[in-house]
C-alpha cells in the first residue's frame, strides 16, 4: 500500500536521523570514479554538457539507450556487452543524472530529455537509430518516436512510464513502490529530502527495483548514492517533473514507429499492468513480460533480455540509405 504524508515525512526524518545532512559531491571527484576511457562529453546547444559512452561496431546499426530515473548509462552496460558486436551503442547521461552537467537554472523535464537525445544524437550523426528506454527513459523514449518519428528505426519500451490503466473494481490494493520513490513524490517528503543524505533509503529502495537481491551490491549502492550527490542535483531532481507530459491513451496511440515492449512481472516501481496498456495502445507494439524479473531486466536477465533486443531489431526493415 502506498504511505502516507505521516508516513512519508516520518521516512524523511528518520532517514535525517540516522545519516544527518549530507554535503554535494564536486564533479570533478565523481568524473575521477564513474568515467571510464571509453566516456566522452559534449556540451549541446541547449548548454548541457552530456557524458556518453559511444561502443561496439564503430560501423554498426545504431542503438541509443536511455535509463530511468536516480540511475545512469551503467545500467546499460550488460547490453553493450551483449550487443556491441553487432551495433553501434550509444548511451548517455541525461540531465540532472550521471556525470551530466546542467548550466544554472535548468529545469528537468521530459521536453528536455527529448531536447537532449535529438541534440546528440544529431551531432553523433545518428540517422536513422533504434531507441531504447527504461521507466522514465522510456516515457522520454516514446515521446521522443512523438516529436521525431522520422528519426527512428524501433523503439524498445523496458518498464517504462506510461497511462495506468484502471484498476478493476474489488481487486486487492497492489504493493506499492519503493519507500524512496514515495517520499520523492510527496512534497512534504521532497521538501525533507533536499539536504538529507540518500543511503538509508537507497539500497532497500534498490533491493524492491531489483528483486534479486544479490544484485544490490555495495558498488551499486554507492553509484546511485555518489551521484545523487552531485552539486545542486537534489534540489533539481525534487524540482523537476517525473512523469512525461503526454502520458495519456490518445497520446500514446500515436506512436508510429515499431516498438517493443519489455517489462518484469515483479516490478514494483512501474507495474507491469502499464507495460500490458503501453502495448494495447501503440499499433502493432509487441509485448514481453518477464515472470522472474522487476524494474531493470536488462540488468537482472541480460542474456535474454539483449537476445530479444536482437530479434526485434533483426526483425525491423532495412536501413534505407540517405539519397546524396
Amino acid at each position: 500500500m502506498a504511505l502516507k504524508p505521516l508516513a512519508i515525512l516520518a521516512v524523511a526524518l528518520m532517514a535525517a536521523t540516522l545519516a544527518g545532512c549530507a554535503r554535494d559531491i564536486p564533479y570533478e571527484t565523481l568524473k575521477a570514479k564513474y568515467a571510464n576511457p571509453t566516456s566522452k562529453f559534449v556540451t549541446l546547444p541547449d548548454g548541457v554538457t552530456v557524458h556518453y559512452r559511444d561502443q561496439g561496431r564503430a560501423d554498426g546499426p545504431p542503438l541509443v539507450l536511455v535509463h530511468g530515473f536516480a540511475a545512469n548509462l551503467d545500467t546499460w552496460e550488460p547490453w553493450v556487452a551483449r550487443l556491441g558486436d553487432t551495433y553501434r551503442v550509444v548511451t548517455l547521461d541525461l540531465p540532472a543524472h550521471g556525470l551530466t552537467v546542467t548550466p544554472p537554472g535548468y529545469q528537468m523535464s521530459t521536453a528536455g530529455q527529448v531536447e537532449v537525445i535529438d541534440q546528440l544524437t544529431r551531432q553523433l550523426g545518428l540517422e536513422p537509430f533504434v531507441l531504447a528506454g527504461n521507466s522514465m527513459g522510456g516515457g522520454a523514449s516514446w515521446n521522443f518516436a512523438l516529436s521525431h518519428p522520422d528519426r527512428l528505426r524501433g523503439l524498445i519500451l523496458v518498464a517504462s512510464v506510461g497511462p495506468r490503466p484502471p484498476e478493476p473494481e474489488g481487486s486487492p490494493p497492489r504493493e506499492g513502490p519503493p519507500a524512496i520513490f514515495q517520499v520523492m513524490a510527496n512534497p512534504v517528503g521532497r521538501a525533507a529530502l533536499r539536504s538529507l543524505n540518500p543511503r538509508p533509503l537507497a539500497e532497500p529502495g534498490l533491493k524492491k527495483a531489483y528483486v534479486d537481491e544479490g544484485l544490490v551490491t555495495r558498488a551499486l549502492v554507492d553509484r546511485y548514492v555518489d551521484l545523487a550527490l552531485a552539486p545542486g542535483r537534489r534540489e533539481m531532481i525534487l524540482a523537476g517533473r517525473r512523469g512525461p507530459p503526454n502520458a495519456s491513451p490518445d497520446a500514446v496511440k500515436g506512436v508510429t514507429t515499431p516498438t517493443l515492449v519489455m517489462h518484469g512481472e515483479k516490478d514494483v516501481v512501474v507495474p507491469p499492468a502499464v507495460g500490458r496498456r503501453l502495448a494495447e495502445l501503440i499499433p502493432g507494439a509487441r509485448l514481453v513480460i518477464y515472470p522472474e524479473a522487476g524494474h531493470v531486466p536488462m540488468e537482472q536477465i541480460p542474456d535474454r533480455s539483449a537476445a530479444d533486443v536482437r530479434s526485434f531489431i533483426e526483425s525491423l526493415p532495412p536501413t534505407r540509405t540517405p539519397e546524396k
